[in-house]
């Protein structure tokens, strides 16, 4: 009876994130990636890659599972990304002056549950929602250029009604992790990616595309592919342990209602990351943390190629968002008492976004640089624990020229984004 009513919990847990993931817009951290999965793990700015001690930690390592033993763990992050763009020196298919995105709330849920079978084999299953894209413009920005022409609208930004975007991802990984010898763990986890899309207010850029039908307005589309992610971590057994974790780009099926706007005919993958990492025993109860990971947005066209590449949107070799890849650099220190939990971070990363690209990336302004964390965990008896989080990215800038073909000469686009997010979870213990 236990037994089943356990399992009913987890499956009822994992549909309820799953639905509240595609429920809430995605967002953009580290480019559009999450810099942490849990609220232990974003208090450590994503740091921890050697020192997985949660069961949402098997999403940084799978290899990791061994440092959670049995935990079930729920949790739930307020975030605040705040989007906006400053037009300025003329008319321009974008508005002068201050235009802020809409939408300045979004939850984000996660799921995460681990076994350790015996000494040598150790199992679990996370859930968790990536970061992404998202924006929504008003309709009725005044925009005097957009008076003239067939024009989608006399408002708005590109002269067209709301016009934004919303991508959501979520990744179910299910996790083996193996201990050959004493001191290193080697981790498997087969990922099963969704992705649903929604494009809205680009049909300015219909005649620039090889299929304007399936460009913008067409509501949601789906996308999954399946991957795998690949993890190790060796103990030294002087109190330094190395970890390290990469996960191929995932090949994920066409967005065909958006083949054309996204290059290959609305072909969209999940791009590689790979991450490298130290803990450090500084005493017996603080542990100090070392990550570096990398982000491969030049796996995926759509994301990586030039928003000015001489070739029209949709087609193969088509313009992107023009992003590079994104290296982010992570330190994290945890300091355990017998009830508190005291964890802080800083995390710093390459904005992706060059002057160049910046009129396309109105939709998607991930620019954002530092994020500065803290949080805690209290004991609240020996098998459960409340978890907490904060982040704040401070405020990042990019500048560049409007490039709408056909357009008007000398407008200038300015994007900005600063972050704050909030996460609360719960870990329960069992079996120890």
């Amino acid at each position: 009876m236990a037994l089943s009513f356990k399992k009913t919990i987890q499956t009822s847990l994992v549909s309820l994130v799953a639905v509240a993931a595609f429920g809430a817009p995605a967002f953009a951290t580290e480019g559009y990636f999450q810099n942490g999965t849990s609220a232990r793990s974003k208090a450590l700015a994503g740091a921890g890659v050697a020192d997985t001690r949660d069961a949402a930690g098997m999403a940084i390592n799978p290899a990791g599972l061994f440092g959670a033993g049995n935990q079930a763990q729920i949790a739930l992050s307020a975030f605040n990304p705040n989007r906006k763009f400053t037009g300025s020196g003329g008319f321009g298919f974008t508005p002068d002056g201050e235009v802020k995105s809409g939408n300045s709330w979004f939850p984000v849920p996660g799921l995460a549950y681990s076994h350790q079978y015996n000494d040598k084999f150790a199992y679990g299953i996370v859930v968790a929602a990536n970061g992404g894209m998202n924006t929504s413009y008003e309709e009725t920005l005044p925009n005097p250029i957009c008076g003239f022409g067939p024009f989608p609208s006399t408002t708005g930004v590109f002269c067209s009604n709301g016009t934004g975007v919303d991508l959501n991802q979520v990744f179910i990984q299910a996790t083996m992790a193996y201990k050959p010898v004493e001191n290193i763990s080697i981790g498997v986890a087969p990922v099963l990616a969704v992705q649903r899309f929604k494009a809205r207010g680009l049909a300015i850029f219909g005649g620039l595309s090889v299929d304007g039908a399936n460009l913008s307005n067409n509501g949601f589309a789906w996308s999954t592919g399946l991957g795998v992610k690949l993890g190790v971590e060796i103990d030294s057994g002087n109190g330094v342990r190395f970890g390290a974790t990469y996960q191929p780009s995932i090949n994920m099926s066409r967005f065909t209602e958006y083949r054309g706007l996204f290059a290959d005919g609305g072909d969209f993958d999940i791009p590689s990351t790979w991450t490298i990492g130290l803990a450090v025993d500084l005493a017996e109860n603080v542990t100090a943390m070392f990550d570096v990971r990398q982000v491969k947005y030049t796996d995926v066209p759509a994301i990586a190629n030039a928003t000015n590449t001489p070739n029209l949107f949709g087609n193969f070799g088509g313009p992107g968002f023009g992003w590079d890849d994104v290296t982010a650099y992570k330190f994290g220190i945890e300091w355990r008492q017998e009830k508190m939990t005291w964890r802080a971070g800083f995390a710093h990363n390459n904005n992706p976004i060059k002057s160049d690209d910046v009129t396309l990336n109105l939709l998607a302004p991930g620019v954002v640089e530092n994020h500065i964390t803290g949080g805690f965990s209290y004991a609240v008896n020996k098998s459960n624990s409340f978890d907490f989080a904060l982040m704040y990215a401070p405020n990042t800038n990019v500048t560049g020229p409007e490039a709408v073909p056909g357009g008007p000469p000398g407008h200038i686009i300015e994007l900005e984004m600063n972050q704050l997010e909030i996460t609360v979870g719960w870990t329960w213990k069992f079996g120890n």
